[in-house]
């Protein structure tokens, strides 16, 4: 496959966590717009930018998983709704033909017993009287049980509509808040990011170049080599091939494609594009097909899930690297597998 060249981009750096001092200067320039002093170093505020990244990732997934289920609840009230309304049609048909035959026996000299009972009771106490009376008919009988029954299942259908909606207005607010995290955490770098100098920002980006180059190869294309990877076959070769045409397109938080996408998104589209369904969240994806015990006997195809909450995941692609969306302000790029974080599991779908 042919190498893909595009404008050089930010990658996510990895560095240590900063220690409580850091932590304090960098809390006060985000609530001063200037650094205390001393100024923290540009290592600390990348490893500031990289774990509010990070944070925005998880948020990103829990955003999916929302919407995700908020999109199933809303297809399930919708047709519980339409079952009411059916249902609803068959008991006033029901008890408009019972109203009919009421009408009948008026017009003709009287109501009948059975016919009065059947209208002043409800289904189950007619049945009960009816039966002590013998005043019900087997057409009678027939037709209250049928509206008894139709009754009850009403009941439950509304009940269940009920508590579909009750669950749905519970996703909402999961959907709005993650998507609210989302956007505060990625506020919070860009306002990292703007507290700089020009010349520090350029500083910033050239480590990031620098680290980006060294994590492929410094004969590797800015969005990682296709060159020489392992022959791949059937709908896992599908995928991957579907996964490296995207090779440059933006990250977009909640994005599944066809030209934008978040990481799980992004494993997703590709695997539809192969005829495969894979549930929506990296966490979810996790838990599909069967593990792989380590990086060393993965295959191209294989989904490589990351950080112990499985907030991050890429394809593994051959020759130790993945192809993966990384974060908001990156591109479907790709990296060695093992300098993009710590690997919490392997699967082959």
């Amino acid at each position: 496959m042919a190498s893909h060249r595009r404008p050089k981009q930010p990658s996510r750096a990895r560095i240590s966590v900063l220690t409580a001092a850091a932590a304090t200067a960098v809390a006060i320039s985000a609530q001063s717009g200037a650094w205390a002093d001393p100024a923290p170093s540009i290592d600390q505020v990348k490893a500031q930018i990289d774990d509010l990244n990070t944070q925005a990732e998880q948020a990103t997934q829990q955003f999916d998983g929302a919407k995700e289920r908020g999109d199933q609840l809303r297809q399930q009230a919708s047709q519980l709704q339409d079952q009411v309304a059916r249902t609803q049609d068959q008991v006033t048909q029901l008890q408009t033909g019972l109203a009919g035959v009421a009408a009948d026996q008026y017009q003709n000299g009287g109501v009948d017993p059975s016919v009065q009972l059947m209208l002043n009771s409800n289904p189950g106490q007619y049945l009960d009287q009816a039966a002590s009376m013998q005043v019900a008919s087997s057409t009678e009988a027939d037709v209250l049980k049928s509206l008894q029954s139709e009754e009850r299942n009403l009941d439950q259908e509304k009940k269940e509509a009920a508590d579909t909606l009750a669950q749905l207005d519970a996703s909402t607010q999961q959907l709005n808040q993650a998507k609210t995290d989302v956007q505060n955490k990625l506020s919070a770098a860009q306002k990292l990011l703007n507290s700089l100098t020009a010349s520090q920002r350029a500083q910033l980006a050239a480590q990031q170049a620098a680290q980006d180059r060294a994590s492929r190869g410094a004969d590797r294309t800015d969005l990682g080599s296709t060159a020489n990877l392992p022959p791949a076959s059937g709908y896992a070769g599908a995928a991957v091939t579907a996964a490296l045409s995207r090779l440059g397109d933006n990250y977009v938080w909640g994005a599944t494609g066809p030209s934008t996408f978040d990481c799980s998104g992004l494993m997703q589209w590709a695997y539809e594009q192969a005829g495969v369904s894979l549930p929506r969240t990296s966490q979810e994806q996790a838990t599909v097909g069967t593990a792989v015990p380590s990086l060393a006997q993965a295959q191209p195809g294989d989904l490589v899930i990351y950080g112990q909450d499985a907030h991050h995941v890429g394809m593994y692609i051959g020759n130790g690297n993945v192809v993966h969306a990384p974060h908001t302000g990156d591109v479907v790029r790709i990296m060695q597998a093992s300098v993009i974080g710590p690997i919490l599991t392997i699967r082959r779908v």
